[in-house]
């Protein structure tokens, strides 16, 4: 029994390092090794406006089938026979679900949502960005914009 319970502490431990291994940034200073050396179009603009908004974590397909692999393990361990099939089924499942909704919930982190009108079209934006560049309404600002990665940076 001491032996389950520890392999299951260490699957777990295991299972929250990659968790914590998966984050990336959304940061508008922080470029991915594939976005440098890139082009990317520059506008200017003016902030209209600038809400706070929360981003929803990432699921990770390699971690939820962990988690379901050790809620069928656990699951498995509960009554004898056909009890121990049915339990490791249901323990699957709801390891499988629960490591999905820790996901989202533990990378759920504070965005800016930030509308900018753009100085030659008069076009209204809005871009999704971490909340770690200060930026607040009337503010003048750069848009850069190529590669699928748009952001917002003062100017």
């Amino acid at each position: 029994m001491f032996y389950k319970l520890t392999r299951l502490a260490l699957l777990g431990s295991l299972s929250l390092g990659l968790l914590a291994g998966c984050a990336t940034s959304d940061s508008a200073a922080v470029y991915s090794q594939g976005q440098m050396r890139r082009a990317q179009t520059v506008e200017l603009g003016t902030v209209v406006s600038v809400n706070n908004v929360k981003m929803e974590g990432k699921n990770n397909e390699l971690l939820t089938l962990g988690g379901a692999a050790l809620g069928g393990l656990a699951g498995s361990e509960l009554g004898g026979g056909r009890g121990s099939i049915a339990g490791g089924i249901v323990g699957a499942l709801a390891g499988g679900f629960g490591t999905q909704a820790a996901q989202r919930s533990l990378g759920t982190k504070s965005a800016l949502e930030v509308t900018v009108k753009l100085d030659g079209s008069g076009r209204l934006i809005s871009i999704v960005q971490d909340a770690d560049i200060p930026l607040a309404a009337g503010q003048r600002v750069r848009v850069l914009t190529g590669g699928g990665n748009d952001r917002v940076v003062p100017y």
